[in-house]
Parts: structure tokens; C-alpha cells; sequence
């Protein structure tokens, strides 16, 4: 690890100017990691205890600007939202520049991901579901259990996975979402974000809480994911259920504040969006 440059990045905060700096996800960002093994960039992102550790390398693709690796503290991710933006942002601030003015292309697991350059964020666009359609009646009773509630406090339970394995289940309202009380185990892998909508005219559209097991079968709550946001964006949009664009919240019962800009091009393609700020840089010892 010795003489490689890294960031602390804070992805999906509120305002700053409001006082939201370090209110959304933190990532850790690696420069120059080609030497890295896997096995040393799992050991890193383990270490270092946070939702995701990115790696950059020097990418494969003659069309990316840059190729990056994400881990959790158990595996690699072939695509994640926050280390997307988190990722993208530290590569423009040490000094990237795309190849494309104003659109940046990620080479990561699942091929290439274009990052627009905003205003005020910037987005990615959101990859196809893999994974639609309804739970069984099996993954449903789980569901169940882990989140406490009788079976009609769930208005839908979908399959919305686009590279992590993201279940949405609906719920009536935002305020349902944030009295939830789920158990803090889970026997199984899941991977589930919760959902339901603030009242109209409401400054942001949404709630979400993303539950995912962990380490020894522990279920955590993430600050704010954007793979997420993403499947959620276009599950809902595509039912009617919203339109865009709009902002969605996360992160609320964890004491974040966390924004996703969400908005959606004529061609129907969906963008998931955030705020990025780098709050420490250094080089490892």
C-alpha cells in the first residue's frame, strides 16, 4: 500500500451550504491500485469498515477513463451507485479528464457506466434490472419476519436487482417506512430496500431504507446507496408511480441526510444523481 493516493469522499450529503456536510455515504477511494492483489483489496476494505472501498486501476476498455473495483467489507460489487459518484468525483478532483467533455465513462464490473458532470452532482445512468417481477410466497414470509410488520402493511414485494441482488417492498407511506423496527439478523442473504411516499408537495418524494446482511449474518442499514435508488427510480417510474425528476431521501432513522436526484431523459433512460464532496486526502504510509 505504501505511496498510494487516496480519498474520503461523502456521496448523496444534503447541502452543504445547509449544514449537510458528512450526512451522506462515506467511501474511501484508492489511486495507482494495479499492484494490489484481490485478496489485499478485500483485506483494505475490511479494514477500513465502511460500505464500500474503491480501487482504481488502469482500465481495459479503450472507451472508459478510468476502470474501477468495489468492495464491500465481504465481497466485490460488479456496480454500486455511491462508489460510482464517489469514485468519479476523487478521479476528476486529482486531476481526470474525460475523454468527452461533461461525460466521464467507468469501466467496472458490469461493463461501462456514463457519469454525467452537473451543475451541482453528478450522475450515472442507471443499468437494466437483471432481476423484475414478484417475490415467491417463501421469500415473502421472510421478508415478513425480518421487517416485523403483517403481511398488509407490504403493498408490493419485487424483485429489482441490478447487480446487487435489491428486493423493493413498498410500504404506505414514509412514516411507515421510518417506524420500522427490523430484526437486527437475517439466516439468509438479502439484500432489501424499503419504500414509501412522503405527503404531496412534500420537499422530497420519498423514503428509503436499504437492509442488507452483513458479517456472521448481522443485518446493517446502509446510509444511502445509489444501485438502490436506481432500481427503485424505475420500478416506480415505469408502474406510474411517480415522475421525474424529483429527489428521494435516505438515511434518516441512522442519523444521515441523505439526497438522490433522480430524473429520467426522453429516451426513458434513468439518472440517479447526488452530491460529492471530499472530505479528507492523503497518501497511505
Amino acid at each position: 500500500m505504501t505511496g498510494r493516493p487516496f480519498q474520503l469522499v461523502d456521496v448523496f450529503p444534503d447541502d452543504p451550504a445547509a449544514g449537510g456536510a458528512m450526512t451522506g455515504n462515506p467511501l474511501a477511494v484508492v489511486f495507482d491500485a494495479d499492484g494490489l492483489s484481490t485478496e489485499e483489496m478485500q483485506r483494505i476494505a475490511r479494514w477500513l469498515n465502511l460500505s464500500e472501498t474503491t480501487f482504481l486501476v488502469a482500465p481495459t476498455d479503450p472507451a472508459a477513463d478510468y476502470h474501477v473495483r468495489i468492495f464491500t467489507l465481504d465481497r466485490e460489487l460488479p456496480f454500486a451507485g455511491h462508489p460510482t459518484l464517489g469514485t468519479c468525483h476523487a478521479w476528476l478532483r486529482r486531476g481526470g479528464r474525460p475523454k468527452t467533455p461533461g461525460r466521464v465513462m467507468q469501466q467496472c464490473g458490469v461493463g461501462l457506466v456514463q457519469v454525467n458532470q452537473g451543475a451541482e452532482v453528478l450522475s450515472f445512468a442507471a443499468p437494466p434490472l437483471i432481476r423484475s417481477g414478484p417475490v415467491d410466497a417463501e421469500l415473502m414470509a421472510t421478508l415478513l419476519d425480518v421487517l416485523q410488520v403483517p403481511p398488509e402493511a407490504v403493498l408490493e414485494a419485487v424483485w429489482a436487482a441490478n447487480g446487487p441482488g435489491w428486493i423493493m417492498v413498498r410500504m404506505e407511506s414514509a412514516a411507515a417506512v421510518l417506524a420500522l423496527d427490523p430484526k437486527r439478523t437475517c439466516n439468509r442473504p438479502l439484500d432489501l430496500g424499503v419504500v414509501g411516499f412522503h405527503p404531496p408537495g412534500s420537499p422530497v418524494a420519498y423514503e428509503v431504507r436499504a437492509l442488507f446482511t452483513a458479517e456472521a449474518g448481522s443485518l446493517r442499514e446502509d446510509p444511502v446507496t445509489g444501485s438502490l435508488n436506481a432500481s427503485v427510480a424505475q420500478c416506480l417510474l415505469a408502474a406510474g408511480r411517480v415522475t421525474a425528476p424529483y429527489v428521494a431521501a435516505q438515511g434518516t432513522v441512522i442519523g444521515r441526510r441523505g439526497r438522490v436526484f433522480i430524473d429520467q431523459d426522453p429516451t426513458g433512460q434513468v439518472w440517479v444523481g447526488g452530491r460529492t464532496v471530499t472530505m479528507f486526502e492523503g497518501v497511505t504510509v
